[in-house]
């Protein structure tokens, strides 16, 4: 990072020390001389570092020449800068220390010239100690009888603020801030090795960049944005003076929370010293005296929390996001330490989100359930091909803020619920177990036939209620697990198109039983599914998957993210892609890392995949011609509300727990689902049957418009079975 520094800079700049062998001894014996002319106090201060010259020879300056340049190469925390997909829209900011690097020429002069004032007005006669500042400071002190001036020059200063950045422990922090002979005289000669590995210039940028401003604002572009809103190449005298008047005391001096005095009064301080320097005329001075403080303050925001409208806009997708980021080896050894990575390594990320995308998906969802509901609505968009994540829309706030929340949905529990406000990760990424989803699970059971050679006219005849081998711990049909269709209507000899379109549960109950339930539990771990309960690991086990027949109707959990990329890969003709957020990570030498690329590959037969959408598009009733789809299709309103080739599932669970639909088209796949994340057992109810199809057909038909009319690839005839 620091080399773009020194390309900027040359380095015959003014050092203030000389070339050749001699130069740590002419600094320690020019520090002698000055105490000499100050007196015992200031002989006291510096003999042991004469003496160090005189007595500790070549290796003492050896390792102090060591630390200097690990100190002259020190890298302060930066800001990691995180983006929507545009480059443009901010997504977060995430760090511990709010700081961006700028350059030297990005700072407006007056502001170089108030912090030299301010701080240290021979930073361009002085070798890293100013002599005449120690004799100044000792006197002044001597005559008070305490510590009344000091005698730390900007380079010393930078040189304890590197200190503390590189130490690895509480007592290095400590010892490179106690206030000792020890620790000053080590500063002194770090100051002055410094000096002669970079120009005045360099070091200044170095210590503008690093010092500490106040209100988290660390360095001059974090304290321009956090007192004035600007970068700091705009301030105005009268700004540069307020800002290097806080580096002092940044809370003595606060203007924002103070009532302003005696910051006014450090300011104007700050002109006159600008004055004597000759950095500022005493006219142009007396006009900016009279002008009030005048600011113009951000809060910048941090982890996904902060900028007016993020928190509701993007805080669900920042959030998964910085999970993401935590999960990748890429950044650190564990998920702290890429955690870390992110809120002190400077990146800039450009992230999947799609700002349009995300505000039809948002305003999508809370239409349809607003957030004073235990009910959580929430949307998935993806792009097929590549798994980029395009929006989450939730009817939640993102907020940690939850004291005006409502009830716990589940009655025997006394405390709030997670809405409106909540950072819990409801549509997946994070630790919760997610939700049932019923007859979208039928999907694996139709994927895990067709992998085995069946085709899609295969039939069954499938009557209103079905006993299978699987065996069942109930006492109905002998033991054996026994499941019936959701309406009289549905029986009757289906394949896999009827059966698909209609959703019929004796045809899956049925299919699941002649491929094998570890095939069909196979299959979805290779679309992506994890096991997240204790209930689902044991029946998914390699010893129990085999008896686990009601999985085909959906009796796991599982995240929207995860099934809403199920049927991604579908939309990508079996092109199976991890849900990624990211199209871009450029750490802070501009250099593009390889993390984003879309992690791919072909998990599923393209006719298999093809075949599974050809009974997908019966669900929707926008069949292929000649497709034998039923009477019906559960999900009819999608294919209307969409008005082109459009693909899918629904699924609703026992008690109407949750609804889901899943549809895609080869554009663009949508997830939407409707559950009660407090309390699982909340049923939705079946009036919001419906709700997640047309979230679903509004944000295809909305996202696509313009976009031209794409046809789905028909599968072959012999996957068919023609």
């Amino acid at each position: 990072m620091r080399d773009r520094f020194r390309q900027r800079h040359t380095s015959g700049a003014d050092s203030g020390g000389t070339d050749g062998p001699s130069t740590h001894a002419e600094g320690a014996y020019a520090l002698l001389r000055t105490s000499l002319l100050c007196g015992l106090a200031v002989a006291a201060l510096v003999f042991p570092l004469v003496a160090m010259a005189g007595l500790s020879a070549k290796a003492g300056f050896d390792a102090i020449d060591v630390l200097s340049e690990e100190v002259a190469e020190t890298d302060p925390p930066l800001t990691s800068y995180v983006y929507a997909a545009d480059g443009e829209t901010l997504v977060s900011l995430f760090y511990d220390e709010f700081r961006r690097e700028v350059s030297l020429d990005e700072v407006a002069p007056v502001m170089q010239q108030a912090i030299v004032a301010a701080e240290d007005s021979r930073f361009y006669e002085h070798n890293g100690v100013d002599y005449r500042g120690i004799m100044r400071a000792a006197v002044a002190n001597q005559s008070s009888g305490g510590v009344e001036q000091g005698a730390s020059t900007i380079t010393m200063q930078y040189v304890r603020g590197a200190l503390q950045l590189n130490a690895e422990s509480i007592d290095e922090v400590i010892e490179a801030t106690e206030q000792t002979a020890t620790r000053k005289l080590r500063e002194a000669r770090l100051a002055m090795a410094v000096e002669e590995q970079l120009s005045k210039d360099e070091i200044l940028e170095r210590y503008l960049n690093q010092v500490y401003f106040g209100h988290n604002a660390y360095g001059i572009f974090a304290a321009s944005q956090v007192y004035f809103s600007k970068h700091p190449s705009e301030l105005e005298v009268h700004e540069a003076a307020m800002l290097a008047a806080l580096v002092q005391a940044p809370s003595s001096y606060d203007p924002i929370t103070s009532d302003q005095s005696a910051a006014l009064t450090r300011r104007n301080w700050v002109l006159d010293r600008m004055v004597e320097v000759d950095y500022l005329s005493r006219g142009d001075a007396s006009e900016v005296r009279g002008l009030p403080i005048e600011l113009d303050t951000s809060d910048p925001p941090n982890s996904c929390i902060g900028v007016e409208g993020t928190t509701s806009d993007y805080g669900f997708f920042c959030d998964y996001f910085r999970r993401w980021w935590r999960a990748q080896d890429a950044f650190g050894e564990t998920p702290a330490d890429r955690e870390k990575e992110l809120r002190q390594g400077g990146y800039t990320v450009i992230t999947s989100l799609d700002p349009d995308l995300q505000e039809l998906a948002n305003d999508t969802v809370n239409d349809a359930k607003g957030q004073d509901n235990p009910l959580a609505h929430g949307a998935v968009v993806m792009e097929p091909g590549t798994g980029r994540i395009q929006a989450l829309g939730l009817n939640r706030t993102f907020s940690y803020d939850q004291s005006d929340n409502g009830p716990h949905s589940n009655p025997s529990y006394d405390k709030k619920g997670n809405y409106p406000n909540t950072v819990n990760p409801v549509l997946g990424g994070g630790p919760t177990g997610g939700y049932q989803a019923g007859s979208t699970f039928k999907i694996f059971t139709m994927l895990a036939a067709l992998d085995e050679g069946y085709t899609l006219d295969y039939d069954i005849y499938s009557p209103n209620r079905v006993a299978t081998s699987f065996v069942s711990s109930t006492t109905a049909c002998g033991g054996h697990w026994c499941p019936k269709n959701g309406s009289a209507s549905m029986a009757g000899n289906r394949d896999m198109w009827s059966g698909f379109g209609m959703s019929v549960n004796t045809y899956f109950a049925q299919l699941i039983d002649r491929v094998g339930a570890d095939k069909t539990v196979e299959m979805a771990e290779r679309m992506g599914l994890q096991w997240r309960s204790e209930g689902d690991a044991y029946y998914a086990s390699e010893e129990r998957r085999a008896g686990w027949g009601p999985f085909t109707l959906g009796v796991s959990d599982v995240q929207p993210i995860e099934m809403t990329n199920v049927f991604n890969t579908l939309a990508a003709e079996g092109e199976y892609c991890e849900p990624i957020p990211v199209l871009r990570v450029i750490d802070p030498n501009g250099q593009e890392l390889d993390v984003a690329s879309p992690r791919c590959h072909q998990e599923l037969d393209e006719d298999i995949a093809r075949a599974a959408t050809d009974a997908g598009r019966c669900v929707t009733e926008q069949a292929r011609r000649g497709a034998q789809c039923g009477e019906w299709g559960t999900s009819a309103v999608v294919g209307e509300i969409v008005d082109r080739p459009v693909a899918g599932k629904s699924g609703t669970t026992d008690g109407d727990r949750a609804s889901w639909f899943l549809g895609y088209t080869p554009q663009l796949t949508v997830g939407a689902f409707m559950a009660d994340p407090d309390y699982t057992f909340n049923p939705v109810g079946a009036s919001n049957s419906a709700v997640s199809k047309e979230t679903v057909g509004t944000i295809l038909k909305e996202a696509l418009e313009g976009e031209p009319v794409e046809e789905f690839t028909p599968p072959s005839a012999e996957i068919q079975g023609n």
